[in-house]
């Protein structure tokens, strides 16, 4: 028997849907305002609920009628027959859209529908069924507009774009029906018959992968979801259902058994994602078709054995996802590596956010509008062509007047500080910092290897000429190194937020040792924006170890326990190690040990540093602090800010020195001011000792950091 059938579906998904209807067997689905309606027979609407992976609600009209007041629509509900549709020990919801009519409360309108039904139940069996809005045995949808009611049966139960396969959620995360829109826009099932590889840089929790392995299988988007709303639906034909759904089960283990899907690859910086994505992957045990790995966007290529085919992905796109500054230079990376290492390949981007997406700079062959929700979206669908010449590395011939000035600077600043370097035994130090402000990277050598960090270009500077600039930067760099070129890590320090300086970027675990003063420290280079070993403090370091002999130490914001090291070197009595951080305690520890100091004495603390002083009852003789500008962590009780907070960190740390006592506070805050007049109306006595503690690798007329030495 045919019966009238509605498809609901998100914006801008209407010629796609269609024509999945069609090819589902629907004859003639027509777009009515913004809905599908179709003819057809129930088994149909089921094959459209089990294999639509476009659809959001396929819905069975019963009735419509007018219902311009609370008293129409009660009236109008209780002429449908409920006992014919749910079992008087089942349950139902009602969920309930109005628009242009008398009655504006939909939750209201709700109610009216459920106490009709449930009054009818009552008058009938004196018992009634219960209301359920998780996943009920019959889910009732009114749509009430322009005062007439349409009542109908959702046969969905709940939105069809929850497949069954996500058991853990990223933040802000696509959903199913929108990625398989966005993997058709691209033509992921043309590409996939080629043979071609689909790849996600950005994967967050494989939703493109997890869906597009199974539209190129022709796996039906529901196979692995066990809950629909005809269900528990008294006019459940179950025996068809059992049917299709037992196909669709089949032909899905038979594609697992026979290798007939695709291997899909993604990649995602974020452990925790990446976890989640694992799990993701594993409830559709698709473990041996899905590969993903934790890596960051910088390090994404496709492999030797990867035939070129799709890089789709979906990128963060506003504030609540990140700085928008980061984000401009996430996408001209993602730009750059699409150039760089996907000849040949086809890319599709999808983002909410369109400025963004120029900072992409390659020319869109193809643009697809999409709604996210509310949020107006686009697809840029891209061929990448191979490298044209100003895509490629610089040689050095075809370097810039500025560039050559660059390197003539650099050279020369290297035989300067290497003559007094290697006078002063000192094998890490910095050789160059944004000397030439067009060239605005901070440069320092640790022992035969390059630390390269590119601070962040002012976002006035057009993309295009930033990469100008750090190919000609590598060129240099490649140049000064020489036989060291593979010695040379580029990184780009951005704006920071919060304890991001300190956050881990990268998991290579390449530790290297290196000296300073006769001590020696572990640094890393390339996993951290920060390598263990602050350069600038090596003076304040030194001074510690002249005033720490016989003395009780405390260090504050300890990160690796350098200036411990120091204070043990220097002969301190005891040294206590504070930092919140578990992972630069125990790099603090490997310090120490490393130049022969353990004991007692050698005490090691994990602690928020601000909440340890309020609860210390210990005396020290010397103390040095040098807090984090800001700090925001989840583990701290609240937000830290060095200008507002430092009066009352610095009388806190002076109640805990013994008499006689001495603090050394330092902080790299630029705009920094010290408030002295409240400082001193509290008895201290302050002394800026900030000039004689710049080294001459830091010798420039803005100081890098600021350092007091204050005493009662």
């Amino acid at each position: 028997m045919s019966s009238k059938f509605i498809v609901i579906f998100a914006k801008g998904l209407e010629d796609l849907l269609i024509q999945e209807l069609k090819d589902l067997g629907i004859e003639n689905p027509k777009l009515i305002r913004f809905v599908i309606e179709f003819e057809g027979t129930l088994q149909q609407a089921y094959k459209v609920c089990l294999y639509s992976r476009l659809a959001s609600r396929v819905l069975m009209p019963i009735l419509t009628a007018p219902a311009e007041n609370e008293d129409e629509l009660y009236n109008m509900i209780q002429t449908i027959q409920w006992d014919d549709h749910i079992e008087l020990t089942g349950t139902f919801a009602v969920d309930t859209v109005v628009s242009n009519s008398n009655m504006t409360n939909s939750h209201y309108a709700a109610l009216k529908v459920k106490d009709a039904v449930v009054d009818q139940f009552v008058e009938k069996f004196d018992s009634r069924p219960n209301v359920e809005k998780f996943q009920p045995d019959v889910r009732l949808y009114v749509y009430l507009n322009n005062n007439e009611a349409s009542l109908s049966i959702d046969l969905s139960g709940e939105s069809l774009h929850k497949r069954g396969y996500r058991i853990k959620n990223v933040t802000a995360p696509l959903k199913e029906n929108l990625a398989a829109a966005i993997l058709l826009r691209a033509g992921w099932p043309e590409i996939a018959k080629s043979g071609g590889t689909l790849l996600d840089p950005m994967c967050g929790s494989a939703t493109f992968l997890l869906e597009g392995a199974l539209m190129a299988a022709g796996i039906a988007a529901g196979v692995l979801r066990d809950y629909y709303g005809f269900i528990g639906w008294k006019g459940h034909d179950s025996d068809y259902w059992d049917q299709i759904k037992t196909q669709a089960s089949d032909d899905f283990y038979n594609a697992l058994e026979n290798n007939l899907l695709p291997v899909c690859y993604g990649y995602d910086e974020d452990a925790t994602t990446v976890d989640a994505a694992y799990d993701n992957i594993e409830s559709m045990e698709l473990s041996d078709f899905i590969k993903i790995r934790q890596q960051k966007l910088e390090d994404c290529e496709p492999a030797d054995y990867m035939k070129p085919g799709l890089v789709v992905t979906n990128p963060p796109y506003g504030e609540r996802l990140g700085d928008a500054e980061t984000l401009r230079y996430l996408y001209s990376d993602l730009g750059d590596i699409l150039k760089l290492k996907f000849a040949d390949w086809k890319a599709s981007v999808f983002s909410c956010n369109s400025k963004l997406l120029k900072n992409i700079a390659l020319r869109a062959h193809k643009t697809n509008k999409f709604f996210n929700g509310a949020l107006s979206c686009e697809l840029n669908h891209y061929v990448i062509l191979p490298l044209l010449e100003e895509q490629k590395p610089i040689t050095e011939d075809e370097l810039s007047e500025q560039a050559i000035t660059f390197k003539n600077r650099l050279q020369k600043n290297m035989k300067h500080l290497g003559k007094w370097a290697r006078k002063n035994g000192i094998s890490c130090y910095r050789v160059y910092d944004a000397d030439i402000p067009e060239f605005a990277f901070a440069i320092d050598k640790y022992d035969d290897w390059f630390h390269v960090q590119e601070y962040q270009a002012p976002g006035q500077i057009e993309i295009k000429k930033v990469k100008k600039r750090q190919l000609e930067m590598q060129c240099v760099m490649k140049i000064i190194a020489g036989d060291n070129d593979s010695r040379i890590v580029f990184k780009t320090r951005s704006r920071q937020r919060g304890t991001s300086q300190y956050e881990k970027q990268r998991s290579s675990e390449k530790f290297m040792q290196v000296a300073e003063s006769g001590l020696i420290f572990e640094v890393n280079l390339t996993d951290y924006l920060d390598t263990g070993l602050f350069l600038d403090h090596r003076m304040v370091r030194q001074l510690i170890m002249d005033e720490s002999n016989d003395k009780r130490v405390l260090n504050l914001f300890a990160y690796t326990g350098t200036a411990s090291v120091y204070a043990a070197a220097g002969g301190a009595r005891s040294v206590m190690t504070v930092d919140m951080s578990r992972t630069y305690l125990d790099w603090a520890k490997r310090n120490l040990s490393v130049n022969g100091y353990k004991g007692r004495q050698y005490d090691f603390v994990q602690e928020d540093c601000i909440e340890w002083l309020k609860e210390n009852r210990k005396k020290f003789d010397l103390i040095f602090l040098d807090p984090p500008t800001f700090s925001n962590s989840k583990r701290m009780k609240s937000t830290f800010d060095i200008q507002r907070d430092h009066v009352f960190l610095v009388k806190t740390c002076m109640a805990a020195l013994d008499k006689g006592g001495v603090l050394i506070f330092s902080n790299n805050m630029q705009s920094f001011k010290l408030d002295e007049e409240d400082l001193t109306g509290r008895g201290f006595k302050i002394k800026d000792i900030t000039h004689s503690t710049m080294p001459e690798d830091f010798n420039r007329p803005k100081a890098i950091h600021h350092c007091w030495r204050i005493t009662k």
